[in-house]
């Protein structure tokens, strides 16, 4: 009888930059560096721990309203456009969106620090896709390790902030190939041309267009994507990250889908979310569901008790 799969739940304890400081009634209250947002939070269902004053004196506040971003900014202290941030070796511009985004995902740093630890564990030459690859962060992280990265978005606008930050970390004697095209027609032309990957990171979004228009559809497209990654994986594959925003699922759909995807390759799977620890009440907040293949074992698993 098979065994049914724990589901782990990962946070990033090494921010320095970044902070969640509290949370509750719908939103919650976040410094980016020297500056706090208030922003949506639809899981903060209980009571605030810090008094009103401190959550109406943040620099941003998004203010929820029917307009067709939701909402927007309420800036309180005169900003600048964008300013740094970093997170190890890794740096990135934080830069507030009408969609209330602000071109970070700080739940993600305990994926690049797995990728750049079993990248290191590995020694060997490797190259790494990375499908949707947004803000870029993760694409640096394999590339400090030493991979060949090729970095897909269909954002060109992505694509030029990715490589912002790539200039703003000093890495460009890193070996990164930035595409602007659809991940999964990328993918399946890779296959043609027998491109093949080591690694293959995935974020994938629940809505999106292509460069030409494509549309994108979570639970319509995504088994014809792993198909894709599968046919480019290398002989000796070395991990495969997934993460899963805003979808209507569970980790164990992940895990399945993974599990299909790597059936004939030895290698261990975790699955589960993404959180962030309320600093004040010690409450968390979960972001994203995740899957993580790897044919190593690593410690980089900052699991909660």
């Amino acid at each position: 009888m098979n065994k049914i799969p724990a589901i782990h739940t990962l946070f990033s304890p090494a921010w320095r930059d970044y902070e969640l400081i509290d949370s509750g009634e719908g939103y919650k209250l976040e410094r980016f560096g020297k500056f706090t947002f208030v922003r949506p939070e639809a899981q903060a269902v209980w009571r605030r721990s810090l008094p009103p004053t401190r959550w109406n004196n943040a620099d941003f506040i998004f203010q929820v309203t029917r307009e067709e971003n939701g909402g927007h900014w309420v800036y309180k202290t005169k900003m600048p456009d964008r300013w740094p941030i970093e997170y190890k070796s890794l740096k990135c511009w934080v830069q507030p969106t009408a969609s209330r985004h602000v071109g970070l995902f700080p739940e993600q740093a305990t994926h690049w620090d797995w990728i750049h630890e079993i990248i290191t564990l590995a020694n060997r030459p490797l190259r790494v896709l990375n499908l949707f690859g947004y803000t870029g962060m993760a694409t640096l992280a394999a590339a400090d390790a030493g991979a060949q990265v090729t970095h897909v978005d269909a954002s060109k606008k992505a694509i030029i902030y990715a490589k912002e930050n790539q200039i703003l970390s000093e890495m460009l004697d890193k070996p990164i190939r930035w595409i602007v095209d659809d991940a999964l027609k990328f993918t399946q032309r890779e296959a043609r041309r027998e491109n093949y990957y080591d690694g293959i990171i995935l974020d994938p979004p629940k809505f999106g267009r292509g460069p030409k228009g494509e549309v994108w559809e979570f639970f319509d497209l995504i088994p014809d994507l792993l198909s894709a990654c599968r046919q480019v994986l290398s002989p000796q594959p070395l991990f495969i990250v997934m993460t899963a925003y805003a979808v209507k699922s569970s980790a164990l759909t992940l895990y399945g889908a993974i599990k299909d995807m790597m059936n004939d390759r030895k290698g261990n799977i975790q699955v589960g979310e993404l959180v962030s620890k309320d600093s004040s009440q010690g409450k968390y907040i979960s972001h994203a569901l995740y899957a993580r293949w790897s044919s190593l074992s690593t410690d980089t698993n900052r699991e909660l008790s």
